[in-house]
């Protein structure tokens, strides 16, 4: 019993620690007419808005749409929120929200069941939600703190998708950038060429299959960009947990500058 008791304590304790560090995330919004983007930031340590930092622009993943203003920290946060991290890599980081009847990427949903459930659009318009965040950034780069030679995105499932969106829309905007378990149609690679990515995949992924990175990783490899990619032989399509334990990623990413 006295077992049972202490490992609910702990399992509290971790509980409480996650949803306090998370707190250091700050809830904004911004807005553009009658539109507003619901967004949680955070801002390095002992941050001091004389100096410029880079940007980090995280997509979160479908199951994290809302208008909460919490569920897209569910995946991510705690990998930017690693002291060393903080330390070793002061950014700002920041972590829009997608709405329920929204998505990061244009899109058009096949069967659930079928190998095509994701078709992918050739220059395509942005959606509603990706069109403001479009904006958004435009503000950002506006800031004095900014680092406007160090803008990065990055993303999850959906998010990954809409980071080659996104890099698509502002492909001279971005440093570099990382899309985990995302997408797009191959003929929309060559506006964001140039933008150095690292591409992450799980081989049995049953939601994305891994094939929608791989086409994009061999046509930018065909047009001699700078590309990585990981592919998980065991994982499926939570491979993020795979690619936030990568000790190289910040490292790399970090590294890149416009």
């Amino acid at each position: 019993m006295r077992k049972y008791l202490y490992l609910t304590i702990v399992a509290m304790l971790i509980i409480q620690t996650a949803t306090a560090q998370k707190s250091l995330f700050s809830k904004e919004v911004f807005i553009n007419g009658g539109d507003s983007l619901l967004y949680r930031q955070l801002l390095p340590e002992n941050f001091d808005p004389a100096k410029k930092y880079p940007v980090v622009i995280f997509l979160h993943g479908s199951g994290e749409r809302g208008n909460d203003n919490e569920a897209q920290l569910v995946h991510g946060a705690e990998f930017f929120l690693n002291q060393q991290a903080r330390k070793n890599f002061p950014a700002i980081i920041i972590f829009p929200q997608c709405p329920r009847n929204d998505f990061w990427a244009n899109v058009v949903f096949g069967d659930v069941n079928a190998a095509e459930r994701f078709s992918f659009q050739k220059g395509s318009k942005p959606t509603k939600v990706m069109g403001l965040l479009g904006d958004f950034i435009k503000q950002l780069k506006s800031e004095k703190f900014a680092d406007t030679d160090r803008f990065y995105a990055g993303g999850l499932s959906m998010g990954g998708m809409g980071t080659l969106e996104l890099l698509r829309h502002h492909p001279r905007v971005f440093a570099a950038a990382f899309s985990i378990c995302g997408g797009d149609h191959v003929e929309n690679v060559r506006k964001y060429k140039n933008v150095p990515i690292w591409f992450f995949h799980g081989a049995k992924d049953n939601v994305v299959p891994p094939e929608k990175s791989e086409i994009v990783v061999a046509e930018l490899k065909r047009r001699n960009s700078i590309v990585k990619f990981t592919l998980y032989p065991e994982a499926n399509h939570n491979s993020w947990d795979s690619a936030f334990a990568e000790p190289e990623l910040l490292p790399w990413l970090f590294s890149q500058y416009k």
